[in-house]
């Protein structure tokens, strides 16, 4: 917490803890604590001489903003609790990892690159529609279709009401009854390339993410996490090169969610 005082969801967020909005729930739901009295409202402003606790433990000094790239496998929910009880990416992710949280999500069926960050601020950046960072996927569709079937998405499709930008779709080749497409996009709506396809009679029964932004998979294998440099990562965000705040308890063990 390096402002004098700040509001007690953006210090959640910049410890990594949770976004602000999701902060916001965490404290609604009697989680969060200061100077040892629980709180119900994130309209409080706190300082560095405060005493924050989460689910009873001490929310530690935020640290450099940090990113990392992680190759979701197939069949890992993208929340940190989930009401199914299915395992999710972060019960999966190494314990030398510390809290983080997810940009954006991959559903439970598809896989491939998931950017991960210790820091709300780059969380909320990168998930903002303005930002606008394309999004490269590869796609196994069921069916044999030919290069104008892609059309609707290049013009940008209306599926319930809901209005979806225009994609770009290159018809990479055929394999059997399965053909292979490369697809990207600048927004990240709920299932959105899945139900695109369906639209056009093309389910998907493979989805890969290979790039977000600058941001590539390349040879990273399923379950392996790497994290960027500081260098890259303030080159493509342009953050300042500013050293980490101290922190109040050293030793701790990482901790991940």
């Amino acid at each position: 917490m390096a402002d004098p005082s700040e509001r007690i969801a953006k210090v959640l967020a910049r410890a990594g803890i949770a976004s602000r909005r999701d902060a916001e729930k965490l404290i609604a739901a009697g989680r969060v604590a200061v100077n040892g009295k629980t709180i119900e409202s994130p309209a409080l402003n706190v300082t560095p001489a405060d005493t924050i606790t989460f689910d009873g433990k001490p929310v530690e000094a935020p640290e450099a903003p940090r990113l990392w790239l992680y190759h979701k496998p197939e069949g890992l929910v993208t929340t940190a609790r989930d009401e199914k009880a299915r395992p999710t990416v972060f019960d999966a992710l190494p314990d030398t990892l510390p809290r983080v949280m997810s940009i954006g999500r991959l559903d439970i069926a598809s896989e491939g690159l998931l950017l991960l960050t210790n820091d709300g601020g780059i969380k909320r950046r990168l998930e903002l529609p303005s930002t606008g960072w394309l999004r490269k996927y590869r796609v196994r569709l069921h069916g044999a279709p030919d290069d104008a079937a892609f059309e609707p998405l290049r013009k940008g499709l209306t599926l319930d009401g809901e209005r979806f930008r225009p994609m770009t779709v290159s018809l990479d080749r055929q394999q059997g009854r399965n053909a292979w497409v490369t697809v990207g996009l600048r927004e990240g709506k709920n299932r959105e390339i899945r139900r695109a396809m369906e639209a056009i009679g093309l389910p998907v029964n493979r989805l890969i993410r290979i790039s977000y932004g600058p941001f590539r998979l390349g040879d990273l294998k399923p379950g392996e996490v790497s994290e960027v440099k500081g260098k890259v990562l303030r080159e493509q965000l342009g953050l300042d090169a500013k050293k980490p705040p101290p922190k109040r308890a050293p030793g701790k063990t990482p901790r991940k969610r």
